[in-house]
């Protein structure tokens, strides 16, 4: 996210709400399978990074 300057709020469409976006990135939520394809196409990278 750094990387790219992303904030929260860009990842919402790939998980659904901000709550849960920040709910992942402060560790109190895994990312699920369908979250991991998401998260692989949205930055072009394989799933496996995210599981």
């Amino acid at each position: 996210m750094d990387q790219r300057q992303l904030k929260q709020a860009d990842l919402a469409p790939v998980f659904g709400t901000g709550s849960i976006v920040s709910e992942v990135l402060s560790g109190k939520r895994q990312i699920n399978a369908k979250q991991a394809r998401k998260l692989a196409d949205y930055f072009h990278l394989s799933t496996d990074l995210f599981v």
